[in-house]
Order: structure tokens, then sequence, then C-alpha cells
């Protein structure tokens, strides 16, 4: 029985995928990159794809998602797909709250946020306000939390952050300073904010 349910969905699945016809992929040129280590010669032809921020990058992700949007867009179910699966997202979403310096902080997402946003209160029966909302650092919403440290005597909060989902993190070039209730202050000369330093609430 079991395996004729899976068989059958198999079928269904199979029904409803688009007339595959032959995907041509970009061309990704291979280079003459070869390290040594210790003694032994490896080659790494697609070395140019780490620089991200490089034009011929650029353009070859500009052509792998052509070939992928081009190709997800003849599936006729995507729309009832998308619209079911933010359904099943829409939901409060609060995490593990935790303790630090007298305070209490946790994360919350109201259901369909990009990011979810940092709050504080004083006391357990306190009233939550907003500590960093990192939906307010880009117009998308790309921009990312992936770092939270507090100072020891409790008066500064340090945080790092990634943009539009990438793994690469620059060295800091630029600081910017907010109060605790997540309302900028100003931000010094520099290419990119990667860390900052918020002072906390007064004692």
């Amino acid at each position: 029985m079991k395996k004729t349910i899976l068989l059958l969905s198999g079928i269904m699945v199979m029904s409803c995928t688009p007339q595959q016809k032959k995907l041509t992929y970009p061309k990704a040129e291979k280079v003459d990159t070869v390290d040594v280590y210790f003694g032994t010669e490896v080659a790494d032809p697609y070395r140019w794809l780490e620089n991200d921020t490089s034009a011929a990058t650029a353009a070859w992700v500009e052509a792998e998602n052509k070939v992928t949007n081009e190709y997800l867009a003849q599936i006729p179910f995507r729309k009832q797909l998308l619209e079911r699966l933010t359904n099943l997202a829409n939901y409060e979403k609060i995490g593990a709250p935790f303790k630090k310096h007298g305070k209490y902080y946790f994360y919350k997402n109201d259901g369909l946020q990009n990011q979810s946003v940092l709050y504080v209160q004083d006391s357990l029966e306190g009233e939550p306000r907003v500590f960093l909302d990192p939906n307010k650092l880009s117009d998308d919403g790309t921009v990312a939390l992936t770092g939270l440290s507090f100072s020891h005597d409790g008066k500064y909060a340090a945080y790092t952050i990634s943009r539009k989902y990438t793994c690469w993190i620059p060295l800091p070039a630029s600081c910017s300073t907010t109060t605790s209730n997540g309302q900028s202050l100003q931000e010094q000369p520099g290419r990119e904010t990667v860390s900052t330093i918020a002072p906390m609430m007064p004692r």
C-alpha cells in the first residue's frame, strides 16, 4: 500500500511538472589559477566567481537567474504554492528570552517580517520595547543581524550584520550609534557598516 501511494504521488508530481526542454546554462569561464599546498598543485579555475562584486560575476549570476526564472515561470501551480507557503509562515514567532545585565531580551517576528526584531524589557512583567529592528537597516529587508554582544559593564551593545544574505563580512569601515529604542543618531563616513556599538538604557 505504501509503495502504491508513493508511486501515485510521483505520477501526480510528474503530471504537474511543465514540459521539460533542454536547458542552456550560461558558460562559466575557466581561468588558469593554481595554488600550491605543501608541494601539491591545486587548480581553482572558477576563482574569479569568488569576487562577488565584479562585473563578470554579476553578469554570470544574472544569466543564471534568467534560466532559473524562465523555468520556474512555467510551473502552473506556482502562485498557489506561494500563497500556501505564505499562509503557513504567517504566524507570530517568539524566541527564547535571555538575560543580560538585569534586562531581558528576546526576538519576535509578527509573521511575515523579513527579519526578527530584538526586544528588551526591564523585568519579566515589564513592557517590551524595540531594542534593534534589522528591518529598518535596508529598504528591502535583506540586512540580517548576525551577532550580538554586550560590554562587561552593560553600558554598550555591539552587533554585526550581513547584507543581502551574503556570508562575506568585510572589515568595518564605518560605525553607527543607535539608542536602545532603535533610533539612529549618526553614521560615520565609510564604505559599509558591519559593526555597531549602541549605548544601553540608563540604569
